[in-house]
């Protein structure tokens, strides 16, 4: 039997980041930054108005203020887009909108609401600033600056920045494009109607497609899939173009419907395990290389119940995902938590419990399993936001016991 540290070793030593490219901004929203990004100018690349109001040289205002009858001649307007900076002709003001150049020889913005807002003629409150609400040039970034460090996650603020120095384009690593099958012959849609006896909704596909895209990747979910091997063997060979990983689930069993084994066996790396872990002690991980074998996609098999599923999503796949799309924390962050019941572990493995857990870094964290620790359902699952995490030498756990936790929401 593998232990859980040595089969989650296995499984990231084999994957790594999907190869770097170029690509727009909106195809790069939540990828990892792969390279450096640069400035090649100043940003703003001239001084510009940070207010709407009046450019002036600060020293020409300096008799200004209501009660001194000291305007300043309004020479012109100036708007963003205009082109280059006007020059300023000394003793006069020019109204000016907020992210306009400045005016060769102004230094300083009066705002709209410090003046009397004269068209031809402006007076103002008081004296100006050099200095005052104004951006000079490269005041946000300085050419040659590394503005965007390779692993930052791209969100809108760093697109922001990106696209407010002009690139179009940035070199991320790639969302990960994972192919969901699920295989039994008892599998049904939700929704069917008319079903016969025995089927089961199948849970697995709708729940990974949304963990997949909960971990930052692109899910294909295909239909369901019925235990036959020149089925299953096809539909692999058909979604491997189009997959950066595989996740099968259903199709373990050891008896002689044992789906998944036979299929994988002579066409990758792919081996099976019995992992020291409950949920989901029986594993399937390697890579797929199709009958060609020009192209090796990892691949997981998991265990066709939704909580074993689930689970085995949690501890290794996810933490894979992460690791493709260049993450470095690649974990769901853990906390440690009193136990406020007890409860019985099977030794030897380790258990996965779905819990809650309440509190605060300040008072303390506590957790309550939910259901049978022992047979885990689909709904403790459906309303934990934890998983208990028992280590394989603890065969009981006892009520204000320590145990550490998985933290699956905020």
């Amino acid at each position: 039997m593998r232990s859980v540290q040595d089969h989650l070793a296995a499984v990231l030593a084999a994957v790594g980041p999907v190869s770097p490219l170029d690509v727009v901004l909106h195809d790069a929203v939540g990828c990892i930054l792969a390279a450096d990004v640069v400035a090649t100018s100043d940003l703003p690349a001239l001084s510009v108005a940070a207010r709407d109001g009046y450019a002036v040289a600060a020293h020409d205002t300096s008799q200004s203020g209501y009660a001194t009858e000291a305007p300043l001649p309004v020479a012109h307007d100036v708007r963003p887009g205009q082109g280059g900076p006007l020059r300023l002709v000394p003793g006069t003001a020019v109204r000016i909108a907020s992210g306009a150049p400045l005016p060769i020889g102004a230094d300083a913005v009066v705002p709209l609401e410090e003046t009397d807002r004269g068209a031809a003629r402006v007076s103002m409150q008081r004296p100006a600033v050099a200095g005052q609400h104004v951006r000079p040039a490269g005041s946000d970034v300085r050419s040659g600056d590394v503005v965007l460090e390779a692993g930052t996650r791209l969100g809108a603020r760093q697109l922001a920045l990106a696209a407010s120095m002009g690139r179009g384009r940035l070199r991320v690593h790639p969302t990960p494009r994972v192919v969901l099958l699920s295989i039994g012959d008892e599998l049904v849609e939700p929704g069917s109607t008319g079903t016969l006896p025995g089927a089961v909704y199948e849970a697995d596909g709708h729940a990974l497609e949304a963990a997949v895209r909960d971990a930052g990747a692109a899910s294909v979910r295909v239909a369901s899939l019925p235990d036959d091997r020149a089925v299953l063997r096809e539909a692999l060979e058909d979604q491997l173009v189009r997959a950066d990983l595989i996740i099968l689930t259903g199709g373990l069993s050891e008896l002689t419907h044992d789906t998944v084994k036979d299929v994988l066996a002579p066409m990758g790396t792919v081996r099976l395990d019995q992992v020291a872990m409950t949920p989901g002690h029986r594993h399937g991980f390697g890579t797929f290389s199709g009958e060609d074998g020009d192209r090796a996609v990892p691949i997981f098999a998991l265990q066709g119940h939704p909580v074993a599923a689930q689970v085995s999503f949690e501890v290794f796949v996810r933490p894979a995902l992460r690791a493709m799309a260049g993450h470095t924390e690649v974990f769901r962050p853990s906390v440690a938590a009193l136990a406020e019941t007890g409860w019985i572990s099977p030794p030897g493995l380790r258990q996965f419990v779905p819990a809650t857990v309440l509190g605060s870094p300040d008072e303390g964290y506590r957790l309550t399993p939910l259901g049978d620790p022992a047979e885990p359902s689909i709904s403790a699952l459906a309303h934990a936001n934890a998983l208990a995490v028992v280590g394989e030498t603890e065969l009981t756990v006892h009520p204000g016991q320590t145990i550490h936790c998985l933290v699956l929401e905020g």
